[in-house]
């Protein structure tokens, strides 16, 4: 048997060594802990109390109002329409994968819908952004994300303002359309203004004034819970909204003239003569704007793009087609202005133009001739003989210039934004384009509007205004109003002068007799014409005809017959409205473009007329 004997001094030494011990580390450990309260509490307060505040408060951008757009009598032509979308913020969500299949199995999304989702989700975009994932959701879809929402993070329902265009595809490419914002637009674009803006303009009015009509960005700060939902609005500053605009167009008018074309492939534009306002401008076929809003879909853009009838070419302001005899006016100035002919001498039309040394016939488009022609005859019959003799003796180097001063080869809108310059030829642009001199033939052939000279409809009208107004010039321009202030021309157009105004009168007095004279290539319209009317009709060939031939519709496919031209303003002394019309493969022009042309214009005048009633004139 052992026994342990204890030495209680000894003990209590121990135990006093290793209580002080204790203290001294425990001392040390709240001295720690005491010093690192001080330095979050105290040195790094105001760091801190930001990032908490960040986490609990959040600061939203506001996206302001697009503005409005109205035609020249008040009428709405694109508006804002509330409407829901269903979108994720990606950096919330914990499974993106599950949380998308669930949402198909819950509101119906669609493949299409789902690709062009992780298509953004998964490429550029701005951190935190909400990610739109379906569009325009309807009350019960709205209700059952609600009722779900606690198994849905990072997920919300968004209530915004969703651009609509009522007249669909009356207007879509005047006006154009909004679209989502690309990643290389975001290189172009305000980051601050547009930081809660999806759309921007795309194409159209709605591109050209995407500055005006797009306002300013406003904030918000609301107040989050751990997930990211927004629990109450703390302060807010309003969004500025976009200037609406006033268009000189009228709706009415644009319908009619859309409508006059009955699906037939071509274009018009009406011009005010007084303004240069665009009171019309039709491209047909055309296509509804609004799927493009938010997200047309690959088979329906497909459809559009592959169509033989290309209906997203905008033909009004881009399309380039030889101006036929409609260019016989202003080229007849040339001659009058350089003294070439006088205006009374005949010459004998046998149907058949050739130049010396030249075994080419150049062929009048009435075979037999016109007989016994003077200046005045040959445009009211559109006599390419006349033409040809009277070019050949004028010359391109004199032509070329005056048809310069009509706008012809250049683009002088305003705000058509997509509008092209077409073709104005010279000797100096065959030298550099084809490597070729300029040929007497190429004369004869500009001089009736063929050969290599192009021109579009808008430009044809802008001509014709300039003509019916004795040389005064206004630039076609779409928009007359932003907000409450006028748009001027900022880069005016100086006067057409012409060394004696007589020679507007004898121009213009046989555009009138193409229409109300016997023998008028577009006679065929005057009947019961309350007012008088100038005008010229035009042919463009779109396949060449053999020298010896004859051209025969019947032989010829559909989209390879004549492009039909006609051009007029009327009244012909006080001059209101300007038009331009091709049909492509109309063939005939009095019988196709003309009868458009003067539906437009009798509608215009009867507007005026009413509104001189209603204002007591």
């Amino acid at each position: 048997m052992s026994f342990s004997i204890t030495d209680a001094k000894e003990e209590r030494a121990l135990f006093k060594r290793r209580a002080i011990i204790a203290a001294v580390f425990m001392l040390v450990m709240f001295g720690a802990l005491v010093t690192r309260m001080v330095y979050l509490q105290v040195l790094k307060y105001d760091e801190f109390i930001t990032k908490s505040e960040n986490n609990r408060v959040r600061l939203q951008p506001i996206a302001p109002a697009r503005g409005l757009i109205f035609d020249r009598n008040g009428v709405l032509l694109a508006e804002n329409l509330p409407a829901h979308s269903l979108v994720l913020i990606p950096e919330r969500v914990p499974d993106l994968e599950a949380t998308l299949n669930y949402l198909t199995d819950l509101v119906g999304v669609t493949p299409r819908e789902r690709e062009v989702f992780m298509k953004e989700a998964t490429q550029w975009h701005r951190p935190f952004e909400p990610i739109t994932l379906k569009q325009n959701l309807d009350e019960e879809q709205i209700a059952r994300i609600a009722v779900n929402s606690f198994f849905l993070q990072g997920v919300d329902v968004e209530a915004e303002l969703v651009r609509h265009y009522p007249y669909g595809q009356y207007l879509s490419h005047l006006l154009g359309y909004v679209g989502q914002i690309s990643e290389k637009e975001q290189d172009n674009i305000d980051p601050i203004n547009y930081k809660a803006t999806k759309r921007i303009g795309k194409i159209g009015l709605e591109r050209y004034y995407e500055r005006m009509l797009h306002g300013e960005v406003g904030y918000q700060k609301a107040e989050t819970n751990a997930r990211g939902k927004v629990i109450r609005t703390l302060d807010r500053q309003l969004p500025v909204p976009g200037q609406n605009i006033t268009l000189y167009l009228d709706i009415e008018l644009q319908k009619l003239a859309m409508d006059a074309f009955n699906g037939r492939r071509g274009a018009l534009v009406a011009l005010d003569t007084e303004t240069g306002g665009i009171l019309a401008m039709v491209s047909s076929p055309s296509f509804d704007p609004n799927p493009f809003v938010t997200g047309i879909s690959l088979d329906e853009y497909s459809s559009l793009r592959d169509s033989l009838d290309v209906p997203l070419f905008n033909r009004a302001s881009r399309g380039q087609y030889p101006p036929g005899s409609t260019l016989k006016p202003f080229v007849a100035l040339s001659f009058l202005e350089n003294k070439v002919v006088d205006p009374n001498r005949v010459i004998y039309d046998h149907g058949w133009y050739q130049l010396e040394n030249d075994e080419r016939i150049y062929r009048d488009w009435k075979r037999e001739g016109h007989g016994p022609v003077n200046f005045h005859q040959a445009i009211v019959q559109s006599c390419d003989t006349y033409f040809y003799e009277m070019s050949f003796k004028t010359g391109v180097d004199r032509i070329e210039p005056m048809l310069e001063q009509f706008g012809f080869g250049q683009d002088l809108s305003v705000d058509i934004w997509d509008a092209l310059p077409a073709l104005l030829p010279n000797k100096d642009w065959k030298k550099a384009t084809r490597g070729l001199g300029w040929f007497p033939g190429d004369t004869l052939n500009f001089g009736i509007g063929q050969g290599f000279m192009l021109a579009t409809p808008l430009q044809l009208a802008t001509a014709t205004a300039v003509l019916a107004n004795r040389g005064k010039w206004h630039r076609p321009r779409a928009v007359e109003y932003v907000g409450s202030t006028l748009v001027e021309d900022e880069t005016p157009h100086d006067p057409l002068i012409l060394s004696s105004p007589e020679y507007w009168e004898r121009v213009v007095s046989a555009m009138h007799d193409v229409i109300s004279g016997p023998h008028g290539t577009a006679r065929a319209i005057s009947h019961d014409l309350k007012y008088s009317m100038a005008g010229k009709t035009g042919t463009a060939q779109v396949v060449g005809i053999r020298q010896n031939a004859k051209y025969d519709s019947k032989a010829l496919a559909e989209r390879n017959r004549d492009h039909a031209l006609f051009i007029a303003f009327a009244p012909t002394d006080e001059p209101k409205i300007a038009v331009a019309v091709i049909v492509e493969n109309g063939e005939s022009a009095g019988a196709t473009a003309a009868p458009i042309a003067r539906k437009v214009i009798d509608a215009y005048l009867e507007s005026l007329t009413k509104q001189e009633l209603l204002n007591g004139r």
